[in-house]
């Protein structure tokens, strides 16, 4: 328990009044610096800023400038140093050793007095990792250390980590915010209100949380990390984050230059700024800079392969359906040609292992001689699918309706709320349905678990119940490799296969896109959508 003295309680009437002043004195300087202060709206609101929580994109933006882990990974998903300035890997790929940097401090704490500025040491990650996995805490990120047997702090500077079995993605995982490591005495001293008090060692400290209203971090004057000529990072002196709900509202501040950036392309404002072939609306060009790529995100359609509808068993139809629509076209109507027509398979562009000849292109003579096939064989003379979707996607889904329509598939769609989409998904309720999958940590085994036998949902992300005795093979040697090309071209092999027995109908690869003003620079783009403000300037 913390104790207030007399003495102390003198201190801190000195201390609120030094502050005071000093915010005082400092207004008009506060002012003449906004020119580098990086505004951007979050219209999902931010949950908890602890990073233990830090499961949705919102979270994950915000927790990204406070904290740090072991590693990180660079826009091109390389993971390289962080508050580990190294690692050594044993041969057998169980044992992972890193080695502690000795200049990275804690952020200073002073609103209850707490001076938490000390070095980071191995034994601040030991306590963050049992965290994440404390039962009481119930971290959404727990899954994350699945796949680890122990670790533990040798000294203050090496930290070890024994995994059951070699699982060549697991530096990818621990980029993850989940495993940013945080100080004890900090989080024991607010307990749950650790949310909205958090202390890292990230290159923005933070400042003040009006929840749904605004959120404020300021420049870390102590972070560790420098610029390739030697320069400290972070080049802004605060981020300044506000709640408006809708994107519609986030786009006219943006337009009208209240906040600096925007990401993604929402329906109420695709054609504003953008005409049909993707291309900036000469209004915006001279103001605005759009960044666009890759995106870890797969938006297909999944047949239920236990489902004891005839078409949904059928082979022959589910690549009629592949075959049947123009995914370009696709695009260039819904999208303003923003995201990635899917000629790969599963795994997406991006990713290592991704090939994008495995995959299905639009040849409507040949979905047709399939259909014909399946009437033949099967006596069907009317065959008929149902697509369950969310409104979201409904457009996407009348599309493919339309175009299959002409080569002689009927088709009908169901909407209904995503909670309830989900469910029946996991529960195998739905026979046909849209979903998507957004990488949890960037190695394409992550999407392949979906097509892997013991992983049938709703134990595992496999919702279409596909089942290959070569690709769970080939799934499970995959672990057993540590050459990464050899691994790669295992991933392409059983994309491949999948792609012949044709269990889903992958539409397209999300893209990254990003819109920001013209006196931004540094901003960049990376397959995961990470916001990373550390290299940001404002002109």
């Amino acid at each position: 328990m913390h104790v207030i003295t007399h003495r102390n309680s003198f201190k801190y009437f000195i201390l609120l009044i030094i502050l005071t002043f000093t915010f005082s004195c400092n207004k008009k300087k506060e002012k003449i610096n906004s020119a580098a202060v990086f505004r951007y709206n979050e219209h999902k609101n931010i949950g908890s800023l602890d990073p233990a929580f830090s499961k949705d994109i919102a979270d994950i933006w915000a927790t990204n400038q406070l904290f740090n882990g072991l590693v990180q990974m660079d826009e091109n998903l390389n993971v390289y140093p962080c508050i580990a300035k190294r690692w050594d890997i044993s041969e057998d790929a169980l044992n992972y050793s890193f080695v502690i940097r000795n200049d990275v401090y804690f952020h200073k704490d002073v609103l209850f007095g707490k001076d938490s500025t000390r070095t980071v040491t191995a034994y601040d990650f030991e306590y963050s990792l049992n965290r994440l996995l404390d039962k009481q805490i119930a971290s959404p990120g727990s899954w994350v250390l699945g796949k680890v047997e122990k670790f533990k702090a040798i000294n203050d500077t090496v930290f070890q980590i024994t995994l059951k079995q070699p699982f060549p993605a697991f530096l990818g995982l621990l980029t993850m915010k989940y495993c940013s490591v945080v100080p004890k005495e900090i989080v024991e001293h607010y307990g749950s209100e650790f949310r909205s008090h958090p202390i890292g060692t990230g290159p923005f400290k933070f400042k003040r949380w009006e929840e749904n209203i605004k959120l404020v971090f300021r420049k870390n004057e102590a972070y560790f990390e420098k610029d390739d000529k030697g320069n400290a990072l972070p080049y802004l002196e605060a981020v300044s984050v506000t709640f408006l709900p809708d994107k519609q509202s986030e786009f006219l501040q943006f337009a009208q230059g209240n906040i600096d950036f925007v990401s993604g392309l929402d329906a109420s404002y695709k054609d504003e700024i953008l005409t049909a072939d993707g291309k900036l609306r000469t209004l915006y060009e001279n103001d605005v800079n759009m960044i666009r790529g890759a995106y870890l995100n797969t938006e297909y359609l999944a047949f239920y392969l236990d489902s004891n509808v005839s078409e949904i068993q059928s082979e022959l139809i589910r690549k009629a359906v592949n075959y049947g629509f123009d995914r370009k076209k696709m695009m260039i109507y819904l999208r303003n040609g923003v995201g990635i027509p899917a000629h790969g398979g599963f795994i997406p562009k991006g990713l290592p292992g991704y090939k994008d000849s495995i995959g299905f292109t639009y040849q409507p003579e040949k979905a047709k001689q399939l259909i014909s096939q399946f009437k033949k064989e099967t006596g069907n003379k009317n065959p008929k699918i149902a697509i369950t979707t969310t409104g979201n996607y409904l457009s996407f889904c009348e599309y493919i309706q339309r175009e299959l329509q002409k080569i002689g598939l009927s088709v009908t769609i169901d909407v209904i709320p995503a909670a309830t989409l989900k469910d029946a998904k996991a529960n195998g309720k739905l026979d046909m349905f849209r979903a998507s999958w957004v990488a949890d940590y960037p190695d394409a085994e992550n999407y392949l678990s979906l097509f892997y036998s013991k992983n049938f949902a709703p134990n595992g992300p496999n919702y279409a119940h596909f089942k290959d005795k070569q690709f769970d093979l080939l799934y499970e040697e995959a672990f057993t490799i540590t050459d990464t090309k050899k691994r790669e071209q295992l991933y392409t092999k059983m994309d491949s296969l999948i792609m012949q027995k044709a269990p889903v109908v992958v539409m397209f690869y999300d893209e990254v896109i990003r819109f920001t003003r013209k006196n931004v620079s540094g901003l960049g783009i990376n397959p995961i959508n990470l916001l990373e403000l550390k290299k940001v300037k404002k002109h």
